[in-house]
């Protein structure tokens, strides 16, 4: 697994997120997932509009929101955002590491 934190500030509401990526499927896709959070200001559509947001800003691409049964709501990210992701030096060198170790499981 990789996880990816990102403290944000957005609409003034400043909050830490934590993406985690791991390998599914028959493919072995490279995929991520965070949790809006329900105590968050606004609750949690509140949340993952503002963690859509930050993942857009920073990768160019928006991700997926899915809403679940019970009310949680989940952002996904995929390797394009994974790809994105890596133009921040401080990410760059884990990322593309981690990729590698895991291509073949």
């Amino acid at each position: 697994m990789l996880r990816i934190k990102i403290t944000a500030e957005v609409g003034g509401v400043q909050h830490e997120y934590a993406i985690t990526f791991g390998r599914y499927g028959r493919k072995n896709m490279a995929s991520g997932f965070a949790y809006a959070s329900a105590k968050a200001p606004g609750g949690r559509e509140a949340d993952a509009e503002r963690l859509a947001a930050v993942v857009k800003a920073l990768t160019g691409k928006e991700p997926r929101i899915r809403r679940m049964k019970g009310g949680e709501i989940m952002i996904v990210c995929g390797r394009e955002h994974l790809d994105g992701f890596t133009r921040y030096a401080e990410l760059a060198e884990v990322i593309e590491k981690w990729l590698e170790e895991t291509r073949g499981r």
